[in-house]
């Protein structure tokens, strides 16, 4: 056994791996929703905490490991690794396959549970872009997935939108950087898989009549394309136009991305200058509010608290009056943020993740004002959230059907090996070569 976070290791010795995953015996199991997979997945808590465990060959398994582990210290948005359990064999002296030990990610749901209580009317939106920018970020550090899906892809509620994690890293391979040829292969391995599990959602009836699978798992490229260009794209302006370079800032800042530095290169003595971003990893507002607060949230949840921390600032610090921005965001913490997350009852802890909870009484609040023609307090606000809307949604963490589990998986030849024989790449990079800045 291979651990480098976890639990005790004499309670994960305590599980029968000399028995085959499939045959673990119920009373081991947690059953939570699970997305389609090709291996044996089970879940099991141990110590309050519950891991994901998927049968894998050993090799598979450590390079699974590893990559996962990288991809973390990445600020990539992944499943916690946890160990690997290989040289598995039965009473009877038969080989196993060795087993992957992740940290199940709480609060998230794959997209088949999503789709299955239909709570969000902009639901395919949300996922699309949360899968597109999940694999904008991985392209930029150097991933090459190879096996891109929303089955390998949890999502989590982020102040309305969608976050989405990679789960399955099999066939990943991380590299210094990617030619437009292996984005290219990624990118038509995404429409094929896509388009298989929409069919599937369209065939078990979960699916909306007015939503096309085929041209909805291109808007994925589409949605892809637009976000590469923005982030990557070098930038042609005049020399009184350096407005335009603050507007491109402060548009990828709004998506969560930081700018290392800004390359400026005169061409050929033309007084009109060519500006390249460096774009580093994502996550500019969550960084920026745990440095001040402590809280560490999905990015869209980071930026709805500063956007509150500005407003509480304005109306807390005398006009005129000086006042650091680290002793206001403590004064929020305590006055506004911790007093309603220790508020949430005891049993609706379940409903929702903490930081979405807060997200939604700010929501709620603002509607209770707007009704009312006057400021509502955030004790009031939280009070009328707890009872008239939190109570009555379903646990995030519910149990569901075994039918909405999904079982099978999409077939190894849906992975092309070549990249440079995919009638996509054209196309892909006629528009990687388009320029333009949205």
């Amino acid at each position: 056994m291979q651990f480098a976070t976890g639990p005790d290791p004499t309670d994960l010795l305590m599980l029968p791996w000399s028995t085959p995953l499939a045959e673990w015996p119920k009373e081991r199991l947690v059953s939570l929703p699970r997305g389609i997979s090709r291996h044996v997945v089970r879940f099991v808590r141990i110590g309050g905490i519950v891991y994901a465990i998927k049968e894998i060959s050993q090799g598979l398994a450590e390079h699974e490991y590893e990559l996962l582990r990288e991809l973390a210290k990445l600020s990539i948005p992944v499943v916690q690794a946890v160990g690997v359990v290989a040289n598995r064999f039965t009473p009877a002296g038969e080989p196993l396959d060795a087993a992957l030990v992740t940290k199940h990610l709480r609060f998230s749901l794959p997209y088949r549970a999503l789709f299955s209580r239909r709570m969000d009317p902009d639901l395919e939106t949300k996922l699309l872009d949360a899968l597109a920018e999940l694999l904008v970020r991985l392209h930029l550090i150097g991933f090459a997935w190879k096996d891109c899906s929303l089955s390998n892809t949890l999502f989590r509620r982020d102040a309305g939108a969608l976050a989405a994690y990679l789960v399955d890293a099999e066939t990943g391979e991380l590299r210094e950087s990617l030619s437009n040829g292996q984005r290219a292969q990624d990118l038509e391995i995404v429409e094929t898989n896509v388009a298989g599990e929409l069919l599937d959602l369209q065939m078990s009836g979960l699916l909306s009549e007015t939503i096309d699978p085929l041209e909805t798992a291109l808007s994925v490229i589409e949605r892809y394309v637009r976000l590469w260009n923005l982030l990557t794209s070098p930038q042609t302006m005049g020399e009184d136009e350096w407005w335009r370079i603050e507007q491109r800032l402060r548009k990828l800042n709004e998506l969560g991305f930081d700018v290392a530095q800004i390359q400026i290169n005169e061409k050929d003595g033309d007084p009109r200058v060519m500006v390249q971003t460096q774009v580093v990893d994502a996550g500019h507002h969550r960084r920026r509010l745990f440095s001040l607060t402590g809280i560490d949230v999905q990015e869209n949840q980071a930026r709805r608290i500063l956007n509150d921390l500005d407003t509480y600032r304005s109306q807390a610090v005398m006009p005129n009056t000086e006042v650091d921005e680290d002793t206001v965001a403590h004064h929020y913490v305590t006055d506004v943020y911790d007093p309603v997350i220790e508020a949430i009852p005891r049993d609706l802890a379940e409903k929702l993740e903490p930081a979405e909870v807060f997200h939604e009484v700010l929501e709620h609040r603002w509607f209770l004002s707007q009704a009312a023609g006057h400021e509502v307090s955030i004790e009031r606000a939280t009070e009328s959230y707890f009872e008239t809307i939190l109570r009555y949604r379903p646990d995030e963490k519910a149990f569901l059907d075994s039918s909405l589990m999904g079982i099978g998986a999409l077939d190894d030849e849906d992975i092309v090996d070549d990249p440079e024989e995919t009638a996509l790449e054209d196309t892909v990079d006629a528009a990687y070569a388009d320029d333009s800045v949205d």
